[in-house]
């Protein structure tokens, strides 16, 4: 069996033109070399300190799953190196997000190595912005250290298995394959043994294993890999791909091309809302004090809280994106946002899943280029929560739960300069 994800049968295969590369997926071709991993591999064979970022969502975030399992396989064939790894992995986020976090929670920490996994969370974004994170995240990784080696890796769920089963690539995995050709970034399709074993009758996407003793049960929730069948999976192929791409390539700089869209977010970037204007009644949450805080305190390393209607934090930048990190949850109202005095949409910080308090963003309309002023207000307006929850078969047994209409603030995301 050859490892090879989109083994190269012609030469139209290295062309962005040639859509069959993108389009038409064999299970028999788990990885692309591309350019390779060289640097990272002439030091992990030297010895020595060596760093390896894990930048993704929920599935790399997971204990004793494919991130500690191939950092324990790592450490196994190079054990003169002393490998350490970041895990810069965010439960519910996508490539959106992560572009605007790369420098605080990857770059911060120099490392030789990113992975970059977000195509299970990026399954419903458009090509057009799936392509503008990802190239944003190269292009900043580069800018930083161009020796900084990157491999993205492919997750899967169910959702993704219809297009898989009939060797098609899914729209987000089929647009990093976009930026990964262009920038020679080797890739790897961690599950396609997955499909393969589904093919043959062999496997059960979600479920309790001890229900299918004579089968593999992928995932509790066919989603989030169980560790010794999804994620032993995912390492077992991320192992055989990189054994093969540690051949590929020669140590040096890697060259920036000209980017794949000229629109894409290398300048994204995030700043604490610490410093900004406010309005009303604002407190400074600490994890000694709050329990959301407490909750949250890998995620947020300031939090503002407030629960009065008509309170404000007011931005000015010079650019074309602005959002918000922020908070979802239990007790969470919704913002009112005004854009140059314009006001625009209600943003709901209270969803279907909001049983519990989780880290969350939003972003505004793209802005027109120039200067803005924006701001985030506490509406007045009350949410109906019961109906919200009902969406997913969800009761309130516990109003006081519910009761308040709060906002939370973080992180403003920006693209452009925060203005004066």
């Amino acid at each position: 069996m050859r490892f090879s994800f989109f083994v190269l049968i012609t030469i139209s295969v290295f062309t962005y033109s040639a859509q069959a590369q993108t389009d038409t997926l064999s299970e028999s071709r788990e990885f692309l070399g591309r350019e390779g991993l060289p640097n990272f591999f002439q030091k992990a064979q030297k010895g020595g300190p060596v760093s390896i970022a894990y930048f993704g969502g929920s599935i790399t975030e997971a204990g004793n799953g494919w991130r500690e399992q191939s950092l324990s396989w790592l450490q196994q064939q190079y054990p003169k190196a002393n490998l350490t790894h970041i895990n810069a992995a965010i439960g519910g986020t996508g490539s959106d997000l992560g572009v605007f976090r790369l420098k605080e929670h990857v770059l911060v920490h120099k490392p030789d190595l990113v992975f970059v996994e977000f195509a299970v969370n990026d399954g419903g974004q458009q090509p057009t912005k799936i392509h503008k994170a990802m190239e944003g995240i190269v292009r900043q990784i580069w800018r930083q250290n161009r020796r900084t080696d990157i491999c993205f890796v492919y997750t899967l769920n169910a959702p993704m298995a219809p297009a898989l089963l009939a060797r098609r690539m899914p729209n987000s995995v089929r647009a990093m394959e976009d930026i990964a050709n262009h920038y020679g970034i080797p890739s790897v399709h961690m599950g396609l043994e997955v499909i393969r074993l589904d093919r043959q009758g062999k496997l059960v996407w979600g479920g309790k294993k001890e229900d299918f003793p004579d089968k593999t049960v992928f995932a509790p929730d066919k989603t989030h890999p169980y560790s010794d069948t999804g994620h032993r999976l995912y390492v077992e192929a991320l192992s055989k791909a990189l054994q093969q791409i540690a051949t590929v390539g020669k140590p040096g700089s890697h060259a920036i091309p000209k980017p794949f869209v000229s629109d894409n977010w290398e300048n994204a970037q995030m700043i604490s809302v610490q410093s900004m204007t406010r309005q009303g009644d604002w407190k400074e949450l600490t994890p000694t004090t709050d329990t959301v805080a407490r909750q949250l305190r890998n995620r947020f390393p300031y939090l503002l809280k407030s629960n009065q209607p008509g309170a404000s934090i007011q931005f000015k930048i010079k650019g074309t994106m602005a959002g918000i990190y922020d908070v979802i949850g239990p007790g969470c109202g919704q913002y009112a946002v005004t854009v140059d005095g314009t006001p625009g949409a209600l943003y709901p910080r209270f969803d279907s899943y909001a049983t519990y308090y989780r880290s969350h963003y939003f972003f505004l309309p793209t802005l027109d280029e120039g200067t803005h002023t924006i701001t985030l207000t506490v509406s007045p307006e009350p949410l109906d929560k019961a109906a919200i929850l009902k969406n997913r078969n969800q009761t309130i047994t516990d109003p006081r739960k519910y009761a308040e209409n709060a906002v939370y603030a973080s992180q403003l995301l920006i693209i452009g300069k925060l203005e004066k």
